[in-house]
């Protein structure tokens, strides 16, 4: 039986999604609790990868349960969340088909950051909104974002994992991308077809730059569709991971 899960989690003290030798990871700390409840390793398939200190809201993952476990999947979400952190919690669980995979079946991603322009940050939202107490333009930081909407070359805003070649593909299609004022200050979310490692937080830290006055729009819009060598280099503005978070995972 494979079972799709959907995790919600605030990262501040998590060291990402991806497991790790320190175990202080998303994808640790729930196979932990699924060999606890199904008395056997399995294997957690995510999404995508969360960076340290980065929440979601719906992050989508699946595992396949052995045949001799007849547990109702409604039954796994109590089971997982006596064995998990307070800081994580499986929000749901359901049979889906064999061929069901959360990152390959995928369809698209919405990441959304929090942004506090609040003079002093309340420690309610302390890791969970950049602080940004210096005023910003929103009309040139919704003009920065704009430039990101479309398929485009992404190479500047993409960190390396190490295991890239010269076949890696760095176009992206980013379908949807907004702001919103909200009480506290703004909200930024991008929605595409697939996101590039740190990807969300460089465009997010370059459209900030522009809105703060200490960079052009138009120096924005030249890291992007480089020719191949990157003559201008990676964009050097990441956004910190305080704010960030997945909100939700699309499927056909």
């Amino acid at each position: 039986m494979r079972l799709k899960l959907i995790i919600a989690y605030e990262g501040t003290a998590i060291g990402g999604w991806q497991s790790q030798s320190g175990g202080n990871t998303v994808q640790d700390l729930m196979e932990k609790a699924i060999a606890e409840t199904a008395k056997r390793p399995l294997r957690l398939h995510g999404s995508g990868r969360t960076d340290a200190g980065v929440h979601a809201l719906a992050q989508v993952a699946h595992f396949d349960a052995p045949d001799d476990l007849t547990m109702n999947p409604f039954n796994w979400v109590p089971a997982l969340n006596t064995k998990l952190p307070p800081s994580i919690r499986v929000m749901s669980c359901e049979e889906v088909a064999s061929d069901f995979h959360s990152r390959y079946s995928a369809t698209g991603k919405t990441y959304r950051y929090d942004i506090s322009t609040e003079p002093v940050l309340t420690p309610f939202r302390a890791g969970r909104a950049w602080h940004l107490p210096r005023q910003l333009d929103p009309y040139t930081l919704e003009d920065a974002l704009n430039l990101f909407r479309g398929r485009h070359d992404f190479e500047a805003f993409g960190a390396r994992r190490g295991y890239e070649t010269e076949e890696t593909s760095y176009v992206r299609n980013i379908t949807e991308v907004s702001l919103e004022p909200i009480e506290w200050g703004w909200r930024i979310r991008y929605t595409g077809e697939g996101f590039l490692y740190k990807m969300v937080r460089l465009m997010t830290g370059a459209a900030i730059q522009a809105a703060q006055g200490r960079i052009r729009v138009d120096q924005v819009a030249a890291y992007l569709n480089q020719s191949p060598g990157l003559p201008l280099g990676k964009s050097p503005h990441c956004a910190p991971s305080d704010g960030l978070f997945l909100e939700s995972v699309a499927y056909r």
